[in-house]
């Protein structure tokens, strides 16, 4: 059932006052990063169209169209009212091609029925991937481009807690895209990012892809350990020096492990024989051949001895998982191929900063990237980090202040997580960060290594927010004072 605007909801205490006037928005244009820049890389020098319109878009309140949907798998619910609180549309649609057309057009034909309007923002929340089509749809509709809508896909915690300004209030679908209509009416969404584009989308779909093809390889190896470990258990214990290979999931351990029955078939194989099958295996890469097969040998002789009908099963169990991790490494080969590919397709840019901070390869990059997208929507680093969720959460009450504040991780947390591991290469390349990360490691007893490595993060967001704002190479030199976009 539909529900009036000005019966049950009623305005939040908390709602800020209605006023005239304009107001700014993250609602950034569909378009190529950057596209704007026209003399990229130039050192030491920023853009001064950077406050321009190409930036943020201005956006009368009094004239805009607020529409709220709720999305679930098989239908959306919607809710459209204008600044004053007067509703225009509540229904209901399919989530699917001709559903969104449909919404698509009573938007437009509310838009032309209704003079005063002229400006629409879309809200809805982050319903795993079924906010996703609705979403790309809106903002790139031929229909609605006079109207310049402006897209935003928020988190559902933050319309949960926006919720809790309404005391009583139903849990229904209506209700649900009313709360969320009216949560872009009070101007909650003006310090968000605004909906990307399918060129942004399609990248993070290719690097989150990447990154389970990883989490999958290290589970892979985690789960082997007990094989490894019941069929040769002195070299899965191994370390350092006293290792045969450096990388005991690598081509010639794999062959060692699968190829043999049991460790006694290597100690009963000739030196001569030893050293043809490593050589062979290896391609005649391993630089001391002979200390290997003594090292191989001494592990083989001081393993445990299983029945010999475990071996077989254990052997094929192997076998298996170094299929597996093997299949997901030419996959993400492919898939990196597939990163680069897309990253060529949109400006080159970003990619090419990133790249030039010592220690950021094409993976961190193009991770980075696919989260921040563009650098734009956001008005300074600190809105950077908290997007990210590394900012920490103050404790304090009268004249008591926490000096153990935990960090938020309210954010992205594939974002926070190429962050954190981008951080923690450039710490071992960049004197600077190697001595940031050294003094903060210092300054506590517990979880050192934990809190270093996030503020050392929040230090490198820093420095890719202004390369990026800047759009120039990393030189080494410290960047001039924070250039900030306009804040709203």
């Amino acid at each position: 059932m539909a529900h009036s605007a000005d019966t049950e909801f009623s305005s939040p205490a908390e709602a800020p006052a209605r006023k005239a006037g304009w107001v700014h928005a993250h609602c950034a244009r569909l378009r190529s990063p950057y596209a704007a820049q026209d003399k990229p890389f130039a050192s030491g020098s920023t853009n001064p169209d950077r406050k321009g319109s190409d930036i943020m878009l201005k956006i009368n309140y009094m004239s805009t169209l607020f529409v709220g949907i709720d999305v679930s798998s098989k239908s959306n619910a919607v809710y459209a009212m204008d600044f004053e609180e007067n509703k225009y549309i509540s229904s209901s649609f399919g989530n699917n091609q001709p559903g969104a057309d449909e919404l698509a057009d009573m938007i437009a034909d509310c838009m032309q029925s209704h003079k005063n309007l002229d400006t629409v923002i879309v809200c809805l929340e982050s319903t795993s991937v079924y906010s996703v089509h609705i979403a790309n749809f809106l903002s790139s509709c031929e229909m609605l481009m006079p109207y310049k809508p402006c897209v935003f896909v928020v988190n559902p915690k933050t319309t949960a807690n926006y919720r809790k300004s309404y005391i009583g209030m139903e849990k229904t679908d209506p209700a649900d895209a009313f709360l969320i209509a009216d949560f872009a009416r009070v101007g909650r969404t003006k310090k968000l990012e605004p909906w990307r584009g399918s060129q942004f989308i399609a990248l993070k779909r290719l690097t989150r892809h990447r990154m389970h093809l990883s989490e999958c390889i290290a589970r892979e190896k985690t789960y082997m350990v007990s094989n490894l470990y019941l069929k040769f258990s002195e070299l899965q214990l191994l370390d350092g020096d006293d290792r045969p290979f450096g990388n005991i999931y690598g081509a010639t351990s794999s062959a060692v492990l699968t190829e043999f029955l049991s460790p006694q078939e290597i100690i009963d194989l000739s030196e001569e024989e030893l050293l043809a099958f490593l050589a062979e295996k290896s391609r005649n890469r391993i630089s001391d051949i002979s200390r290997t097969s003594e090292l191989l040998r001494k592990a083989a002789r001081d393993s445990y001895r299983l029945d010999k009908c475990m071996y077989e099963p254990l052997n094929v169990s192997l076998a298996s998982s170094f299929n597996c991790i093997q299949a997901y490494q030419k996959e993400i080969k492919l898939i990196e191929q597939a990163i680069e590919k897309c990253i060529s397709g949109m400006n080159p840019n970003a990619f090419l900063i990133l790249k030039s901070i010592p220690g950021i390869g094409p993976v961190w990059a193009s991770g980075i990237l696919s989260e921040i997208g563009d650098i734009t929507a956001f008005h300074s680093s600190d809105a950077l980090a908290k997007y990210a969720g590394l900012y920490w959460l103050k404790n304090d009450s009268g004249d008591f202040t926490s000096e153990d504040n935990a960090v938020s991780k309210a954010g992205n947390p594939y974002l926070r997580y190429y962050l954190g591991e981008a951080a923690n290469s450039v710490r071992r390349h960049v004197p600077e960060y190697a001595d940031y990360y050294a003094k903060k490691y210092a300054e506590v007893s517990k979880h050192q290594h934990k809190r270093a490595l996030a503020l050392t993060s929040r230090k490198f967001v820093r420095l890719v927010f202004g390369l990026l704002v800047k759009n120039q190479l990393y030189t080494g030199e410290k960047l001039d004072s924070e250039l900030n976009t306009e804040s709203n």
